[in-house]
């Protein structure tokens, strides 16, 4: 679970670690757009609640967009209940576009 001294970098790099270690995916980007959501429900000074992942994994051959994101959603549960606000996600499988 996020701790209050950590840092926008820290909590990217958890949900990075969590997301690899959980699908070990061939690609995978999280980036903090917290910046862009200021005054916007959810948001805080100093960011770290507004996210988007781009993933691609074997783990989602064969599952559905929704399949997928829960999958996603279970993975970071902690983060989306202690401080995440929002997550954008796009999953994808080997060989399929984005």
């Amino acid at each position: 679970m996020q701790t209050p001294m950590q840092t926008p970098t820290q909590t990217r790099d958890l949900i990075t670690e969590r997301l690899r270690k959980a699908f070990a995916p061939q690609s995978l980007s999280v980036e903090d757009e917290s910046h862009r959501h200021a005054g916007h429900a959810g948001h805080r000074p100093g960011g770290e609640t507004h996210f988007r992942v781009y993933i691609v994994a074997a783990a989602f051959r064969g599952k559905s967009r929704l399949e997928r994101h829960r999958m996603i959603n279970a993975a970071l549960a902690d983060e989306l209940a202690g401080g995440v606000h929002a997550l954008a996600i796009h999953a994808a499988a080997p060989g399929e576009g984005m």
